[in-house]
């Protein structure tokens, strides 16, 4: 393997880097997909299974989860190199949060953050601990969330990285369930400031998303409105989406608005339900707050 060859790997991987540090998620994996075929022809081993895990931790956001969970467990199986185990513990754990296992998610979030330490790597510790999180949060074990939310947000030195910012409103969210809402409402305007001044215009919806449900707990109707439909203009994720019109429905309820209330919920059941029309009459007469965890 020449320099020069092995000089370009590198600058595909770092463009990769640069890329997923700024949310451009596909940009990040076609630099990772490239060097993985580099790697699959010009590298050993190690570095092949290195290229695969970047691609992967990438692939998983962009494409559907299911294909790269053999080789991730072979790759940790194998235990050559705690860099890759790392990764590809952390990508299962990622494919089982998506397909809402979360118990076998938890496994592997919990070895991907051993590694991490054992790696004395502050941001996957950080990262780990927020999986962690996320999976303990889907399941509404809110307290232990948010203990696990508080380790990956003590981990950071720097502000304004969209992982702080992440972590940010992870922590506001279950301050807001806890009932703390002057602490919620300080870490999530934290957050969305944050990613506006990074521009990750996608991320923002999460904050939006949280704020208006605090608001909505917080009975400040107009000011849930408005944070629902930046949640739903801003977010790209199906599962936001249908959370945002369940709230938007609520609000617009809770307003004295039933004809707008009722166009929310027809929406969300025809791009959600669409096999269950009975859902619309059926949310417009109960409390969507009883039943919704926006982390589930």
């Amino acid at each position: 393997m020449g320099d020069t060859n092995f000089a370009y790997y590198e600058r595909l991987r770092n463009a990769g880097l640069e890329a997923l540090a700024a949310a451009r998620l596909t940009e990040a994996f076609e630099n990772f997909d490239e060097a993985y075929d580099w790697a699959q022809e010009h590298g050993d081993s190690l570095l092949q299974d290195q290229a695969f895990c970047s691609r992967s931790a990438v692939a998983v956001e962009l494409f559907p989860v299911d294909e790269p969970l053999a080789r991730l467990r072979a790759i940790l199986m194998r235990n050559q190199d705690s860099w890759s185990c790392r990764l590809a513990a952390y990508t299962i754990a990622r494919i089982y949060e998506l397909k809402k296992s979360c118990k076998k998610g938890l496994f592997y979030a919990r070895i991907a953050r051993d590694l991490s330490y054992q790696l004395g790597r502050e941001d996957w510790i950080a990262s780990s601990h927020n999986m962690m999180g996320n999976l303990l949060l889907a399941e509404s074990f809110f307290d232990e969330a948010y203990a696990e939310y508080q380790e990956g947000l003590d981990r950071f030195e720097t502000k304004d990285t969209v992982q702080r910012a992440i972590l940010l409103e992870n922590v506001g969210y279950c301050r807001v369930v806890q009932g703390e809402m002057k602490d919620g409402f300080r870490l999530l305007f934290e957050s969305l400031r944050s990613l506006r001044r990074l521009q990750a215009d996608g991320y923002q919806a999460y904050p939006h998303l949280s704020l208006c449900y605090a608001y909505m707990e917080s009975g400040r109707w107009p000011q849930a409105l408005r944070h629902g439909m930046r949640a739903l203009a801003l977010g790209k994720d199906r599962e936001l989406q249908k959370n945002a019109l369940y709230l938007l429905g609520e609000t617009a309820n809770l307003m004295g608005d039933p004809d707008r209330a009722h166009d929310f919920l027809l929406k969300l059941q025809q791009e959600h339900y669409p096999d269950a029309p009975h859902i619309v009459d059926f949310l417009m007469k109960v409390d969507v707050r009883q039943f919704i965890n926006l982390k589930a």
